[in-house]
C-alpha cells in the first residue's frame, strides 16, 4: 500500500472526464488499496481515482466510524434518484472547506466489483450523497461547481492562502460520521 498525493482544486486535472475501467487485475486492486489508505489517512469517506491522478472510472467508500465498511464501485452509474436534499459537503480536492449542495437522499445504482462482476444496489443519505459526489469527480466536476460565484470566490482565496503560507488544514474527524 501506499500513500498518494491528492490533486487540489483548482488543478484542472481535476476536470477531466474518466474513461471506463476495463482491466480487472491486480493492478486494480493495487489501485484501490492505495486509494483506501490515502482516504483514511486524510480522513476522508469517499475517493474517486481522478483525485490521486490516476483516469479511470473507480471510487472507494467508507462512511463508517469504523473504517469498515469499504465499498469499491468500478464504472457506477446512477439509475433511480428519489427526492432532493441540501447536504454539507466536503471534499479531500478542496480542504478544510465545507458548503451546502443539493443532492438525491436515495439513489439506486449499478456498478463492477473489483473482479469485474456486476451488481445493483441503493444508497441513502450520507452513503448516497459520497456516491453522487464521486460520480461527480469521474466527470470532471468538483462540489465547488454547485455553489454561487461569491462562495467558490471565497475557497478559491482561502486556498490560496493555505497555498501561500504553506499550510493545510487540519486533519480532524469527519463531522459527517456518525
Amino acid at each position: 500500500m501506499t500513500l498518494r498525493s491528492i490533486l487540489h482544486y483548482p488543478d484542472n486535472r481535476l476536470r477531466q472526464h474518466c474513461p471506463e475501467h476495463t482491466s480487472f487485475d491486480d493492478s486494480l486492486k493495487e489501485l484501490v488499496s492505495d486509494m483506501f489508505e490515502t482516504m483514511y489517512h486524510e480522513k476522508g469517506i469517499g475517493l474517486s481515482a481522478i483525485q490521486i491522478n490516476v483516469i479511470t472510472r473507480v471510487i472507494t467508500i467508507d462512511v463508517s466510524k469504523e473504517q469498515n465498511q469499504k465499498l469499491v464501485l468500478i464504472n457506477p452509474v446512477i439509475l433511480e434518484m428519489s427526492e432532493p436534499i441540501l447536504f454539507d459537503e466536503g471534499c479531500l480536492s478542496v480542504p478544510g472547506f465545507y458548503e451546502k449542495v443539493e443532492r438525491f437522499n436515495h439513489i439506486k445504482y449499478e456498478a463492477k466489483d473489483v473482479n469485474g462482476n456486476k451488481f445493483n444496489s441503493e444508497a441513502s443519505e450520507l452513503l448516497a450523497v459520497c456516491i453522487q459526489h464521486e460520480i461527480d469527480h469521474l466527470d470532471g466536476k468538483i462540489f465547488v461547481d454547485y455553489l454561487s460565484d461569491m462562495k467558490r470566490s471565497k475557497i478559491e482565496k482561502g486556498l490560496t492562502k493555505q497555498k501561500n503560507n504553506n499550510t493545510s488544514p487540519q486533519r480532524t474527524e469527519n463531522p459527517y460520521i456518525k
